[in-house]
């Protein structure tokens, strides 16, 4: 099967009025001579996005670790434009997490949507002062046996975990971490400039949220923000126009490159949802207004963004190009958790996952293995 589009995104360049070949599920080639039967899919093909932070989608969430969740979630984010994700825990009892991590393991190969490339563990291992939506009765300092565990219960499924770099024993965890072919992130962390450019030095490759939940950039304190603007580790950013000032995501872009920013969402449950009352983890939320908030203090608890939502923000704040905003929700995030052999870009003898977009930028289609599953 042959599909046509006027822009075709690669990872390097962007092809005009391609034909892109479709064979058993992967991409074969990418050509300029017209074959004799094709698809006119019409503006933009992209490659699928890949959301590396999301809790939970369409009512339901990883930490329930309620059988059938994660397929629902992995239909509802077809929607979204997202064709990989990494489901997200929370910062919760060992056991609850224990728990969490088996049912992602034994499932993930059976959901019907956006494909499982891993787990994310956000937590446990942060510090208190920056705690926003995460439990602060069940942080502690970085335990590698606990990882170890989760990992073993999701059948090496864990791919990234979040940790407070200030924590005692978090430069021999990340160590460890990364020996098992785990990312580490920091975040919810109160940091000093130093502990977290020490971190990134010895492994740590990633920034949670950048500029929330974390110390700010001051000029006598640069903090975890001025770690995150200062060193190559990849910063995440939550571009819903809520969680970060679009200026700043700007500022935070202009300094790192397009190439180490990271669009996630930090979606939770109600995202896909109406507005009302959730829960995430123990706390009480209520979603309003295009965000979502504790009841008690306010405070951001993730977001109902759609990643798809996110490119088009950014372009349409002027912050990035359509290439730049692209690769930054499926390359870049895919890189920064080694998943980019399976998914990220559009490349000969890959999964033929891409997203068609309309020229002003809405979804009109997604497809897994070259067949059509939303649109």
């Amino acid at each position: 099967m042959f599909y046509k589009a006027k822009y075709i995104v690669l990872e390097d360049q962007v092809l005009e009025n391609f034909y892109m070949e479709v064979c058993h599920g992967k991409i074969k080639s990418f050509s300029k001579n017209p074959p004799e039967e094709f698809e006119d899919l019409g503006e933009i093909i992209a490659p699928g996005l890949v959301d590396t932070h999301i809790h939970g989608y369409r009512g339901e969430d990883i930490m329930n670790a309620k059988k059938g969740a994660l397929n629902i979630i992995s239909k509802g984010l077809l929607e979204c434009g997202v064709t990989s994700f990494l489901p997200t825990t929370l910062t919760d009892s060992t056991e609850k997490l224990n728990e969490a991590c088996r049912v992602v393991g034994e499932e993930y190969k059976d959901v019907e949507g956006a494909k499982v490339r891993g787990i994310f563990l956000e937590g446990p291992f942060f510090t208190e002062k920056y705690k926003g939506a995460q439990n602060e009765k069940y942080m502690s300092d970085p335990d590698i046996e606990k990882l170890k565990k989760w990992n073993e219960l999701s059948k090496g499924l864990v791919k990234k975990i979040a940790i407070a770099p200030e924590r005692d024993g978090a430069i021999d965890f990340i160590h460890q971490a990364n020996a098992m072919g785990i990312a580490v992130a920091l975040g919810h962390s109160d940091a000093s400039y130093k502990d977290a450019c020490k971190a990134v030095e010895e492994g740590a490759n990633i920034f949670v949220h950048t500029f929330n939940g974390m110390s700010g950039l001051h000029h006598r304190n640069p903090g975890m923000v001025g770690a995150a603007m200062n060193t190559d580790a990849i910063s995440e950013l939550i571009c819903d126009g809520h969680h970060v000032n679009p200026a700043a995501a700007n500022i935070l872009i202009n300094v790192k490159g397009p190439n180490h920013v990271a669009l996630i969402t930090d979606c939770m449950s109600a995202g896909g949802m109406a507005e009302g009352d959730y829960k995430l983890g123990e706390f009480d939320v209520i979603v309003k207004d295009g965000t979502a908030r504790l009841k008690e203090g306010g405070s951001l608890a993730g977001s109902i963004l759609k990643l798809k939502d996110a490119v088009k923000n950014l372009i349409d704040w002027d912050v990035a190009d359509l290439f730049e905003a692209i690769q930054m929700a499926s390359l870049v995030p895919a890189k920064s958790v080694g998943i980019d052999d399976v998914c990220g870009k559009l490349k000969v003898g890959y999964a033929a996952d891409f997203i068609v977009l309309d020229e002003n930028l809405g979804l009109k289609a997604t497809f897994l293995d070259g067949k059509r599953v939303f649109g």
